[in-house]
């Protein structure tokens, strides 16, 4: 069994959690995630199957689209609202949806984040939240992440008795962005204390909700012996990269890993990034520009030796 899953990750699961309840359904220990869920946000966990692992970087460097809620005035030790209340703003003058639009609006393109102190980056071998929960702090690394898009879609909520503001949110974003620090850079670009309270991710390498499947209803689909309907092959993951057909000639060289010219792969020119290698219409290469040898191409991930229709 090989391919690609599209799960619905509920809440108080983490995404450890998912895998490992799937490998206890699907009967098989071949299985992994693409791209981390905390706990308390739910939403489309890509899941790869078999052969599947070895495509996992790929689903990872696509975009997401999550939805949720930002509230003003206070800010929590995790960024979320789970967290310990490290700093109080109270809202004694809600701001207006053309504030919160204009400062929103600042946060779309190549921006600079620094992940939060509760997050799995690493700094000198051990996890950001490793050093949280020990009450130790160090520096955190500065990233480059891609906000395509970071909108208001509700009117903004005051309460007057908590002098608290929220509002919803959607966000279109590249890989490694937090959206949980995006919650609170809002609030600082605003000059206040903030806090992401909802999170939802609606879309996943390359899938959306609409295609998600829950543990029951994949539970279901062994039961019924269904599941090839709801399991992608693993060339879903490969769609988006430019894509090479070989013949007879080839397939051998490429099933060991061998180097290859661009122009034995009738490449006009080098890729700027990995080419997908296809024999008989199933992916069996994933290949890259040798930068030691011009017009060269080496591989970068050999996706199967044997063809199960051969």
């Amino acid at each position: 069994m090989d391919g690609i899953l599209a799960l619905w990750k509920e809440r108080g699961m983490t995404s450890h959690d998912c895998v490992f309840k799937l490998r206890k359904i699907l009967h098989m220990k071949k299985i992994g995630h693409g791209g981390t869920l905390d706990p308390e946000v739910d939403g489309v966990l890509p899941i790869c199957v078999g052969k599947g692992t070895k495509v996992i970087e790929f689903l990872q460097d696509g975009g997401k689209v999550y939805e949720g809620e930002i509230t003003l005035g206070y800010a929590t030790d995790t960024e979320d609202r789970y967290g310990q209340v490290i700093d109080k703003t109270s809202i004694t003058r809600p701001f207006s949806a053309a504030e919160i639009d204009e400062a929103m609006a600042g946060f779309v393109g190549k921006i600079t984040q620094i992940p939060p102190m509760y997050s799995a980056v690493k700094v000198n071998g051990r996890k950001l939240y490793e050093y949280a929960r020990a009450g130790e702090t160090v520096e955190r690394p500065q990233r480059q992440v891609n906000i395509a898009s970071f909108v208001r879609t509700s009117e903004p909520y005051y309460d007057e008795v908590q002098q608290v503001q929220s509002w919803r949110f959607r966000v279109e974003c590249g890989k490694g962005t937090y959206v949980r620090t995006l919650a609170v850079d809002t609030g600082t670009k605003l000059g206040v204390a903030a806090c992401m309270t909802d999170l939802t991710r609606l879309a996943s390498g390359g899938f959306d909700k609409q295609q998600a499947v829950t543990l029951e209803e994949v539970a279901q689909a062994v039961e019924n012996e269904r599941v090839s309907e709801i399991l992608l092959p693993l060339e879903y993951a490969l769609k988006d990269m430019p894509r090479v057909d070989i013949a007879d000639e080839l397939w051998q060289r490429v099933k060991n890993g061998s180097r290859l010219k661009a122009c034995e792969l009738q490449l006009k020119m080098m890729p700027e990034g990995p080419v997908a290698v296809f024999y008989n219409e199933s992916a069996v290469s994933i290949y890259e520009a040798n930068p030691k040898e011009k017009n060269g191409l080496k591989p970068l991930k050999v996706l199967r030796t044997e063809m199960e229709n051969n």
